[in-house]
């Protein structure tokens, strides 16, 4: 080890010395990422962050990300509208029920990791901390208010929004990851954006703004063709665009 690597060895170990004792586990999620990093195979490149991504009204944003799999539940769900219709079409439609999603599962005391929404069905990942809704309650409560106020500004009074939705939990950091990745650039998947960062109504534009370099690559390296996600839904361009 030279002199220069020595001396910052030892700024950076004074430095975690002074970190408070609440912030540790952070601190080693970093670590093990930068580990993961080292030794994965050279990752994809990434886009550059889209700076007209964020949508335009102004939702609760959840804090940095952790990266974590949760002691008290991490789940990834979708969710469907009745017969896969694209109720939730245009700007305004998609601005319901995206800014519904990110203030709702704050109140249950849910935090999202990744979220994807689209005119007929939506994914997320999220983990629930000791004092959480059971994820049940939160998703009959995020549905009841995206529905009635849907069909407000619709006119369609009383009409049936939402199907069913699909809980699978999360145990193994990889398939978490894994997953985490999924629903960031879900929207390339269904052919809206040529880069994930440029649909407004998913999470990547803020995790790639908010999470440290080396984190956006771990989680962009893994690999999402194989990934089992239930995902089959038709999204059009023109049910996205409307409005």
């Amino acid at each position: 080890m030279n002199e220069v690597s020595d001396q910052l060895r030892r700024r950076i170990l004074a430095r975690v010395e002074s970190i408070p004792a609440d912030q540790l586990p952070r601190l080693a999620d970093y670590i093990s990422l930068l580990e993961g990093t080292a030794t994965r195979d050279q990752p994809t490149s990434l886009p550059e962050p889209n700076s007209h991504s964020a949508p335009a009204t102004t939702p609760d944003w959840p804090h940095a990300p952790l990266h974590r799999v949760s002691n008290h539940g991490t789940f990834i769900v979708t969710a469907s509208t009745l017969h896969k219709r694209p109720l939730f079409r245009g700007r305004a439609a998609l601005d319901l029920l995206h800014d519904s999603l990110l203030k709702l599962a704050k109140q249950h005391g849910w935090t999202l990791e990744a979220w994807a929404v689209f005119p007929n069905h939506d994914h997320f990942v999220a983990h629930g901390g000791e004092s959480a809704s059971k994820l049940d309650a939160f998703l009959a409560h995020l549905h009841a208010d995206t529905a009635r106020e849907l069909n407000l500004t619709q006119s369609e009074p009383g009409r049936q929004v939402w199907f069913n939705f699909w809980e699978t939990a999360l145990t193994y950091e990889k398939s978490y990851l894994a997953r985490l990745a999924y629903v960031h650039q879900n929207p390339v998947r269904h052919g809206l954006v040529p880069v994930a960062n440029q649909y407004r109504w998913c999470s990547a534009a803020w995790f790639e703004r908010t999470a440290s370099a080396a984190q956006v690559k771990t989680i962009y390296g893994f690999k999402i063709d194989r990934v089992k996600v239930r995902d089959d839904y038709e999204v059009a361009i023109a049910d996205v665009a409307a409005g």
